[in-house]
């Protein structure tokens, strides 16, 4: 029998060897391996090369969003499943988006979990209700009324182009937002807002935030 081998990524132990516990007694699943943050996951995923990673949102150093995408790239067969006790809009709309398999609910029966991990690795998006409301409802809201800036046409003469998500922290630099707001404002770690501004500062060839902002806006004048 062929296993389903996995990866824990959370940094409470009691949850990850609770996990692993229950995990393990199934016959046609083992874990591989543990971590406690998104960087330690990242190495275990590189060298144990699993089928699927039970993937927490909030730990240390790097978080569980952003080490999903970076695995994400790397590996794009991985099936990664969020493992959260939060239901926060933006945590899930970016999680999907970086090709997250769906969530898995911390409070969940360990016989739901089971299932659930065996439907993921059958390539099943995994949505429990709370969740899948929570996302309709932010697709809704993002649909209907977030205005994006539009490319201004300098920007398009340039050819230049920014993913949605550089647009919203662009937005919010033009309100002369600070980096911790910005990061409190799209449910971001400051380091991941940092690295995205380093990203449009790069893309309109300044170095300095006044700059890049007086540039922001002349590029987006006819707005």
């Amino acid at each position: 029998m062929t296993k389903i081998r996995i990866v824990i990524a959370d940094d409470q132990t009691l949850l990850r060897d609770g996990l692993q516990t229950i995990i393990n007694l199934e016959e046609d699943m083992e874990v591989v391996a543990s971590a406690d943050n998104g960087i330690a996951a990242m190495e275990a995923v590189r060298r144990f090369r699993p089928d699927l990673v039970l993937m927490d949102i909030r730990m240390p150093g790097i978080d569980g969003i952003e080490a999903t995408r970076r695995l994400l790239d790397e590996f794009p067969d991985l099936v990664v499943v969020v493992l959260t006790t939060f239901l926060e809009d933006q945590y899930i709309v970016d999680s999907m988006a970086y090709g997250a398999s769906g969530f898995l609910l911390k409070d969940m029966p360990g016989d739901k979990i089971i299932q659930s991990i065996r439907d993921a690795a059958a390539g099943q998006m995994m949505l429990p209700s709370s969740v899948a409301g929570k996302l309709a409802s932010r697709i809704s809201l993002l649909t209907s009324g977030y205005r994006k800036p539009r490319l201004a046409g300098k920007l398009k003469r340039q050819g230049i182009a920014f993913t949605d998500r550089e647009r919203q922290i662009i937005q919010l630099l033009l309100e002369s937002k600070s980096n911790k707001e910005i990061a409190s404002a799209l449910f971001l770690s400051e380091g991941t807002a940092k690295n995205y501004i380093s990203i449009i500062y790069q893309k309109i060839g300044v170095n300095e935030r006044s700059k890049a902002i007086l540039c922001l806006k002349e590029l987006f004048a006819d707005e």
